[in-house]
């Protein structure tokens, strides 16, 4: 008769129980691996931080220094200093940001969305008019634009949801409703200021952390399928403003003076660049003030009419390879909620380039977006950066495997 236990009197079999301890001590090791080693404080936090995305950011910054710097005709005042002044708070900020956990942050994802949402409804009731449009509140003696705060806190919100439900029960249409009513949100608060251009931002950050989420492709057929139908609805309901910024961009020769003026300086300040630029200082429609609102949404003719080509393309350069950065740090997280982050921030990044450049150009038609860290402005430079720090956090604490079972793990 087979004895199992002494099969062999030099090499016994080992029990069963022994085989599972072995199993389950594997397992235990290859979590352990998954994990932030005990040692990673502070000093690991700040080992981990992105500083190459840290130093673009800085070059970006002095770049906006040096435009500002001859937008004043070659004065640090008043655009340069102060805006350097709020660079650095806000590195700061980002720093700090940058060391909160993920757990930290789905605390906070709340309590700032409700708090965005607040600021909103409050600019609609005491807000500062401008330009034809309420987009400004007084808070604390300081101009706060909180359609700025929302795009950030939206992606934050929308991170700390979507990352507790698996990717494939997001062809329920059920689970797309709190996503949709939570950035549909603050979008209609928005094009209550009115504030048309930040409105369609904000629902393009939502819609593409949705989708990226694991919304199907048929899904968004369906909800897409409407909108071309309701261009001429949207039309009428604009304001005289915006609909004269269409008028315009589609024919700016109509109101040389007027209407089209911003448009047709912009155009004569890119093309008198040339390839190499008039040089640092000596643009003639910046230095002589033809071109409007050079310090804010039209920095980059500034730029490109002093560097010329290679100047504009160096900073547009600079543009894409932030943009880049950020995806590959959202594709580094290993947990959902840093993905999400890291895509909702890119992709505010990329509207704020996308329609910055496309409306100087005149691509597309004129509206108040300024170029990330270029243009001057406290609001938007204060949360671009605190939306860095979020993206730096989840490369930062890109190992954990946080709100989501381990796909390592094996039973035992």
């Amino acid at each position: 008769m087979l004895d199992l236990g002494h099969a062999d009197s030099h090499f016994p079999a080992r029990p069963f129980t022994t085989v599972r301890s072995h199993a389950r001590g594997r397992m235990i090791f290859e979590k352990r691996l998954l994990r932030p080693e005990p040692s990673f404080g502070l000093l690991g936090k700040l080992w981990q931080v992105n500083w190459i995305y840290v130093l673009l950011i800085c070059v970006l910054a002095g770049v906006g220094y040096g435009a500002l710097y001859s937008a004043a005709g070659g004065s640090a005042h008043p655009f340069a200093a102060p805006q350097t002044a709020r660079f650095g708070v806000a590195m700061v900020l980002m720093i700090g940001v940058a060391l909160l956990p993920p757990r930290v942050l789905t605390l906070m994802a709340w309590p700032a969305y409700v708090a965005s949402l607040g600021l909103l409804a409050a600019v609609l009731r005491m807000g500062h008019v401008g330009k034809g449009a309420e987009r400004w509140i007084m808070i604390g003696g300081m101009q706060v634009q909180p359609s700025e705060f929302a795009k950030v806190a939206l992606v934050l919100v929308l991170a700390a949801w979507l990352h507790k439900t698996p990717s494939n029960k997001m062809g329920n249409p059920l689970r797309l409703i709190v996503p949709a009513l939570v950035t549909l949100a603050p979008v209609a608060l928005v094009l209550k200021e009115p504030n048309l251009g930040t409105s369609v931002i904000i629902g393009c950050i939502g819609a593409s952390l949705i989708f990226a989420s694991g919304m199907r492709l048929w899904q968004i057929a369906i909800l897409a399928a409407p909108l071309p139908f309701l261009g001429k609805f949207v039309y009428g309901h604009l304001h005289d403003y915006q609909k004269a910024r269409i008028d315009t961009f589609l024919h700016p020769e109509s109101d040389p003076l007027g209407a089209g003026y911003n448009i047709i300086q912009s155009k004569i300040a890119l093309g008198s660049g040339g390839m190499w630029g008039q040089g640092y200082l000596h643009g003639t429609q910046g230095q002589l003030n033809f071109l409007p609102e050079k310090q804010t949404d039209f920095i980059f003719t500034m730029i490109a009419e002093e560097w010329g080509y290679v100047g504009a393309i160096s900073v547009i350069g600079l543009l894409v390879l932030m943009v880049f950065g950020g995806m590959f740090m959202a594709i580094s997280s290993r947990n959902q909620f840093g993905r999400l982050i890291g895509l909702g921030i890119s992709m505010n990044f990329f509207l704020y380039c996308a329609v910055n450049l496309s409306m100087v150009m005149g691509a597309i038609p004129v509206g108040g977006v300024p170029l990330p860290l270029i243009s001057y402005g406290g609001s938007a430079m204060l949360n671009m950066m605190f939306g860095f720090g979020l993206l730096l956090s989840a490369y930062v604490h890109r190992k954990e495997k946080f709100g989501e079972p381990d796909p390592r793990r094996e039973d035992p």
